[in-house]
């Protein structure tokens, strides 16, 4: 784009409704089960210029992963989840200052009014996040459709961004511009194991008929023997199926007590099994998400394996204190907002840290939206997408077309060579 190019965005109409979605099989976290889940679809028109255009996000309101709190039942915290959505629909142009901005302005104000400002406890902040996550991707999408040109191409040197200079050292057009790269096309597929998932039975046809080699491992993180044991099981069994050099992950979501009891189950491991250590390339996030509450110190941790900052990612004010206690990078979520995680991109990039984007079983349009920001937002594991293993029903208006990203049968998710438009509801 050019220099100093000025964008303003101004927020006409906004709509927003709700499809539950069935699991095909249930997702266990360390909270518990997901066996459904209510998909919140989101337009929202804007005016740039003399152009107008009409975009569109979604996500899962994921309320066991974002809101875990044992007070409340699923259906209880969905409604208030609903109605948090349908309350920012009503309030958006307020939320989002009631003027005409460039989209990342208006994505950051409206993380902060609605996560950082009055009480934010109930629904705690990850899960306000995840319900304006796409508000923000609708307005990015449609900023991008109005000017003919994709949501990543609207950042350059000179352009005035308050919000994000804050962040950015004043030169956040700059920054983030230099973050982004050309977009790649293809992707590793991941597939999450589950704790009680049989090798060969609901891993192996992934593996044989549909050439995965990544693979995501739901550890519980209070026994590290049985997590040892099992994280051998499974590298063992994807070895006996004929991966060759399976590629591993775990996540424990947030069930490890302390930095300690990690760096113990990282030693039994590789005494246990040197190719399962191998194998295993970062860990997401093993301690509580409130990191200023939960201080570790991972430094012994991440001479072994980089760990990665999910969950406790709240807000860019906590960035210098996850660099400060050691935090290899950070495991970014669509579901935090395009805005705030494009901030913290260029900030995690410009330190040297690690990225990698993570899943929050995103099906079709915020598939879509998860694929684009690893398009351009170099990670290290590519784009985790789930919904072809958990909710593959969610996909079926979007196939045969975007068969190669949503239904991967070669290990592999690929965009197309289309052009991409905004945050990619038209591809």
């Amino acid at each position: 784009m050019a220099t100093g190019e000025i964008i303003g965005a101004k927020i006409e109409s906004i709509e927003v409704n709700f499809e539950e979605q069935p699991f095909l099989k249930p997702l266990r976290l360390s909270t518990g089960l997901i066996d459904r889940i209510t998909e919140a679809r989101v337009s929202v028109k804007v005016r740039v210029g003399a152009n107008e255009a009409v975009g569109h996000g979604s996500i899962y309101l994921s309320d066991l992963w974002a809101w875990p709190d044992p007070k409340l039942n699923h259906d209880q915290r969905d409604a208030e989840l609903r109605n948090l959505c349908r309350q920012i629909a009503a309030d958006l142009n307020e939320l989002c200052g009631n003027r005409a901005d460039h989209p990342l302005e208006l994505g950051l104000r409206l993380h902060d009014n609605l996560c950082h400002h009055g009480d934010c406890t109930h629904p705690p902040v990850l899960a306000r996040a995840m319900c304006a996550s796409p508000f923000d991707a609708a307005i990015h999408d449609a900023t991008g459709r109005a000017l003919g040109r994709s949501a990543f191409d609207l950042y350059g040197a000179g352009q005035r961004l308050p919000l994000a200079d804050a962040i950015l050292n004043g030169r956040a057009g700059e920054m983030i511009q230099r973050t982004l790269r050309p977009p790649v096309r293809e992707f590793p597929a991941w597939l999450i194991v589950g704790k009680d998932d049989s090798i060969e039975k609901d891993v192996g046809p992934w593996v044989k008929q549909r050439g995965y080699r990544c693979f995501k491992l739901k550890i519980l993180g209070k026994d590290n023997l049985a997590d040892v044991t099992r994280t051998v099981e499974v590298y063992r069994g994807l070895v006996g199926l004929g991966v060759v050099k399976p590629r591993l992950s775990v996540d424990s979501n947030e069930a490890n007590p302390d930095a300690e009891s990690v760096l113990e189950y990282l030693h039994r491991l590789k005494e246990a099994d040197a190719g399962a250590f191998s194998a295993l390339e970062y860990l997401e996030q093993p301690t509580g998400r409130d990191i200023t509450r939960y201080r570790n110190d991972w430094r012994e941790v991440t001479k072994l394996k980089p760990v990665l900052l999910d969950e406790g990612l709240t807000s860019l004010d906590l960035l210098d204190e996850a660099v400060n206690q050691g935090w290899s990078g950070l495991a970014l979520k669509t579901c935090k907002g395009q805005s705030f995680i494009l901030v913290a991109s260029a900030w995690a990039k410009e330190r040297g840290l690690i990225l990698s984007l993570q899943d929050l079983t995103n099906p079709g349009l915020s598939a879509i939206h998860a694929a684009l920001f690893a398009a351009h937002v170099p990670t290290i594991n590519g784009v985790e997408l789930n919904s072809p293993q958990f909710t593959p029903a969610a996909n079926a208006p979007w196939l045969p077309r975007l068969a190669g990203l949503l239904d991967p049968h070669d290990g592999m998710h690929r965009l197309g060579d289309g052009p991409i438009i905004g945050l990619g509801s038209e591809l």
